[in-house]
């Protein structure tokens, strides 16, 4: 007797199940069952699929999937319908997948099932719709969980906290890969010391979770006869936790095996294909939660050694001087980016402050930054000049960034090979005299706080950002920093963090600098970087409406007060220094500038207008009446309210200024006279180079507080 034949005597078929080619072979039993006529056929996947109930279909697809994945069987019941979708029987399948390399095959029987009688469990479809929407609630909220957590332990404490439907565990472990070994990464429900030898051991050991791992398929125990049976020789390690089932699920990422999760049940678990189902949902989850936080882990673990290796230390102690810096990494999502600052002791026992900023907040942008900062230190300590640094500096980044040809900009990863440029400040200083030899790249300028706490832009001269050209030029402006003056560096992420432009930032970081006078270099730092993102902050937005956020690299430079260390009470002078070039007359502007904010607090206005105006007649005539530059020097020196102002404009040429008289359309000749009805006294000093006009001015106050002139 053929086996057909006896398998149809007891009402049962079988199917032929082929995922690749999308037929269904089934034999005459089997096609009766599905209402068709009783003799073997061969269908299209669709044609079968229409006469199963939608809702049953569903429930089958997901239970053959995990069946695949398995390699277990796919049990399921199905009801038939007919051509009016009227339900006709119902049936139980049990069929066996057999996987090829992107398919599957099932192959397996058919079979009639008596319709359940009233008033029994399975009569009440609600208790099993209860559970699946208990299901599906659990799932929704593991996966929020688990997609919520940012580090490996929140992963593991979140899958320690879950408790399933139904079949709750009360013992979980997550074993990772590493080699050829297999480690337990967490755990729960197990005490201090329970590991033994299932915290370390081989892949080979014979252990259900090493089984997953090799083969990448689930391991369920249903009971402590099956466990014993099948890897007895780690049966005796196991049977002192007095567990009833077990449940081994590989964690895989991208087709990956990267470990496996064991649920332990005190009570039986049939493991249903329901129950699978949920175990392995969880256990695909708990493996994409684990990548992604192992993840976020190594680029956090890869910025912080970036960010120690190329951030450097400031150093010994430097004689009479005292010197802080912060580094705050707050743009791209990355702890590095391309901001820097350094140190550099130079041949002639003086040393560089360096600090710049690197286009980008990327990977490029810190390999590039850790280039250009190994590239300016060997430059400096071979003695050059701060000019001759920062021109080879800006060779060297050019050569660097050219040298990967001009991109296509409509390319994929145009970015990454697209020129790159930064600006840069560089100030040689000499401790013993004070003096700050400063050549600047498109960088922000630095800021003087005086003695007596104002705080000052200090314009220097400059040049194009590094890489921009092959060969550029960067002039020199030499400051000396007075004892008791404090030097601010930065980037531009202090000043326009928050939405703010160089003008709103720097009204925002001066009163901070003005207030901490008494502080040390320590503190005045931290007060500055607290300005940008404390919560004050939050209340001081600028006018921009672009807010990208960026890193912020800040350096201070104090030059101790005679005889003392540290911030001290400093004499009462405050003193500003300016280069007008012949083809820079728009600076004319920048030194009335300068010398309001040196009289910020000056007693009376109308000497602070006359100053002012003494000045832009005194630098226009300059670069009107000679081919040289103008230098002015002004110098605010004495106690609050009884100071007198020094205002001094030199330049190269020997011929000595005459007073004329302008008639009333002329628009010259008025300078000497101005400052013989505004100045307290003026006059004018030959040098050997050139000569100095110069003017004062005394401040005064009348006995009832009011200011009032004496010119």
């Amino acid at each position: 007797m053929r086996t057909e034949d006896v398998l149809a005597a007891i009402a049962t078929g079988l199917w032929r199940w082929d995922n690749a080619s999308g037929t269904v072979t089934l034999d005459a039993e089997a096609a009766r069952l599905l209402g068709l006529p009783a003799k073997r056929a061969t269908l299209t996947e669709a044609a079968v699929r229409s006469r199963f109930h939608p809702v049953d279909w569903n429930e089958v697809d997901g239970i053959i999937n995990l069946a695949v994945a398995e390699g277990t069987l796919a049990e399921a019941r199905l009801r038939i319908m007919d051509e009016s979708g009227r339900v006709i029987r119902t049936v139980r399948s049990r069929s066996k997948p057999l996987t090829r390399e992107d398919s599957y095959v099932l192959i397996g029987t058919i079979q009639e099932v008596a319709e359940p009688q009233p008033g029994t469990t399975a009569a009440h479809p609600s208790i099993t719709g209860d559970w699946r929407r208990s299901r599906e609630a659990f799932l929704l909220d593991a996966g929020r969980a688990l997609a919520e957590a940012r580090s490996t332990s929140e992963v593991l404490r979140v899958a320690a906290s879950l408790s399933m439907p139904g079949f709750s565990p009360d013992g979980l472990a997550v074993f990772g890969v590493a080699g050829e070994r297999l480690t337990i990464i967490g755990h729960h429900g197990h005490n201090p010391g329970d590991d033994g030898p299932f915290a370390d051991m081989a892949l080979d050991m014979d252990y259900p979770a090493a089984d997953v791992v090799r083969n990448g398929r689930a391991i369920y125990l249903p009971t402590p006869q099956e466990y014993r049976r099948r890897f007895p020789a780690t049966w005796p390690l196991v049977q002192r936790f007095d567990r009833q089932s077990w449940a081994f699920v590989p964690l895989i990422v991208a087709g990956r095996t990267i470990g496996a999760w064991m649920a332990a049940f005190k009570h039986p678990v049939a493991f249903t294909p329901d129950e699978r189902s949920v175990l392995t949902t969880v256990a695909r989850m708990l493996a994409q939660a684990l990548a992604r936080a192992g993840e976020a882990e190594n680029e956090r673990e890869l910025s912080l050694g970036l960010q120690r290796s190329m951030m450097p230390t400031l150093g010994p102690e430097i004689p009479g001087m005292t010197v802080a810096a912060r580094y705050v990494p707050t743009g791209g999502g990355l702890q590095v980016g391309g901001d820097w600052y350094d140190m550099i002791p130079l041949p002639t026992g003086s040393f560089a402050l360096v600090i710049g900023d690197v286009q980008g907040h990327d990977v490029r942008a810190a390999g590039l930054m850790g280039q250009l900062r190994i590239a300016l230190r060997a430059y400096a300590s071979e003695g050059h000049r701060p000019d001759a640094v920062l021109s080879r500096a800006s060779r060297f980044l050019y050569g660097i960034t050219e040298s990967y040809g001009v991109p296509d900009p409509h390319i994929e990863g145009y970015e990454d090979y697209a020129p790159r440029f930064a600006t840069c400040l560089y100030i040689e200083v000499d401790p013993a005299t004070g003096t700050l030899d400063i050549a600047r790249a498109g960088h922000p300028d630095p800021v003087i706080r005086t003695a007596d706490g104002t705080a000052l832009i200090r314009p220097t001269a400059g040049g194009l950002p590094l890489g921009i050209e092959a060969d550029s030029d960067y002039p020199t402006t030499r400051l000396v920093l007075d004892p008791g003056e404090t030097i601010m560096i930065c980037t531009d992420g202090l000043i326009e963090t928050g939405g703010h432009d160089l003008a709103s930032g720097w009204t925002r970081l001066r009163p901070v600098l003005e207030k901490h006078t008494d502080d040390g270099l320590e503190e005045l730092a931290d007060a500055l970087v607290q300005a940008v993102h404390g919560p004050s902050s939050h209340h001081t937005t600028g006018p921009l409406v672009d807010r990208r956020e960026d890193d912020i690299a800040l350096l201070l430079l104090s030059r101790n007060a005679e005889g003392r260390v540290g911030p001290t009470a400093a004499p009462a002078v405050r003193r500003t220094a300016l280069t007008i070039a012949q083809a820079e007359p728009e600076r004319i502007a920048g030194a009335r500038k300068q010398l309001r904010e040196l009289l910020h607090d000056w007693a009376d206005e109308e000497q602070i207008d006359s100053a002012v105006l003494m000045i832009s007649e005194m630098i226009t005539n300059v670069l009107v009446h000679t081919d040289g530059d103008a230098l002015l020097v002004a110098e605010a020196r004495g106690p609050l309210g009884s100071r007198r102002l020094r205002v001094e404009v030199a330049d190269a040429s020997d011929e000595l200024p005459h007073r004329r008289r302008p008639g009333e359309m002329a628009s010259s000749g008025r300078g000497l006279v101005l400052m013989q009805m505004l100045a307290d006294a003026w006059g004018v000093d030959p040098r050997g180079d050139g000569k100095s006009i110069w003017f004062e001015l005394s401040e005064t106050r009348a006995a009832d507080g009011s200011a009032s002139s004496v010119a």
